[in-house]
């Protein structure tokens, strides 16, 4: 059996690749993939050769959101059958390490993440027609499900999974700062959890009008009106919680700034040593709080999702087959006019 792969050798170095494929084992299943989206994270591997100390060693199949089809089963798999739509879960915790036993997987001292360069060798990934991967990675879907929309998981799992860090939501006033797929997806987040008003502030009009299509209350263009941020800064602040999605260090100052005492920035865009102003966060009792992948919120997200109670599907702003992974990626990387790409495969 053979299966087409998106393999990353270095920095600008991607190439589509067919290689063999074996049968699926004991727990294991085939996986027919239908839709990949292109994470930042996958982008950053490309146009860097790496996140930050995290670099590309050795060739890797790039990509961790993903949905499909199960076309055959290994041995002892119960739960699954042929035909079945599934959700993939590229997060695979040990379950034995100090963090797992705490109940703390996301921490898992041994994690292993589909399109992942942190370990060596590197954890490949899932942008190819078909993969084997743990029948426990596969959330079984309805007949009726949108494989494009459930290949949003990931990223919605991760903005579920910010939104219980931040606490109570409901009746809040919420401000989310870059309208990247997390940054839009956050604020859909924050609406379906009862938000009184949720802000959206980016750099780009485009990006901007989806955020308002997924529940944004109001959006603002702070490259053109920065002078409304000022406003929510008057008199020590307006927001609650703010969900910094773009580890810029102006957004942060601007968060910072709009938060009222004691309101809560999530930090939730990731960067390398970032500026923040420290006063402000000790004068206004600001709690800093962090956040770092999911667990039980990949179900979760699948759940809302099919059920329809958010619908991610405004996101999606393009649609490649894998044989234009190029063309994909380079599109995806225009922030002015891309929020999430797919990547579409033969056998979906």
């Amino acid at each position: 059996m053979k299966t087409r792969v998106c393999r990353l050798y270095g920095q600008n170095d991607l190439r589509i690749e067919t290689e063999d494929l074996a049968e699926p084992g004991r727990g294991q299943v085939l996986v027919a993939i239908a839709a990949g989206g292109i994470c930042g994270s996958d982008m950053h591997y490309l146009a860097d050769g790496g996140i930050g100390t995290i670099r590309v060693r050795e060739p890797i199949i790039l990509g961790h959101e993903a949905s499909g089809r199960v076309i055959a089963l290994g041995e002892g798999v119960g739960r699954l059958a042929a035909g079945d739509k599934v959700a993939i879960n590229p997060s695979r915790p040990c379950g034995t390490c100090a963090y797992c036993a705490e109940g703390l997987p996301m921490h898992c001292l041994n994690m292993r993440f589909n399109g992942s360069a942190i370990r060596l060798p590197h954890e490949q990934g899932l942008f190819r027609d078909r993969i084997v991967v743990d029948a426990a990675q596969c959330l079984p879907l309805d007949r009726d499900a949108d494989l494009g929309a459930v290949a949003c998981s990931e990223p919605l799992a991760v903005c579920l999974h910010a939104a219980k860090m931040a606490g109570e939501i409901r009746g809040r006033r919420v401000l989310v700062t870059g309208a990247g797929p997390i940054g839009i997806l956050c604020a859909a987040a924050a609406s379906a959890a009862g938000a009184a008003e949720v802000v959206v502030t980016d750099l780009h009009d485009a990006v901007l009008a989806v955020a308002e299509r997924m529940g944004a209350t109001r959006v603002i263009n702070v490259a053109r009106d920065a002078a409304e941020m000022e406003r929510y800064a008057a008199d020590k602040g307006y927001f609650h919680l703010a969900f910094e999605c773009s580890a810029a260090a102006p957004a942060i100052r601007s968060a910072i700034a709009a938060l009222r005492p004691r309101g809560v920035l999530i930090q939730v865009g990731v960067a390398g040593d970032t500026p923040m102003p420290v006063n402000a966060l000790v004068a206004k009792e600001i709690r800093v709080q962090g956040t770092h992948r999911f667990h039980e919120e990949f179900g979760a997200a699948v759940e809302a999702i099919v059920s329809g109670r958010i619908d991610v599907r405004p996101i999606i702003t393009a649609r490649y087959p894998l044989e234009a992974a190029e063309d994909a990626f380079r599109i995806a990387a225009d922030r002015s006019r891309s929020v999430k790409v797919h990547m579409t495969f033969e056998t979906g």
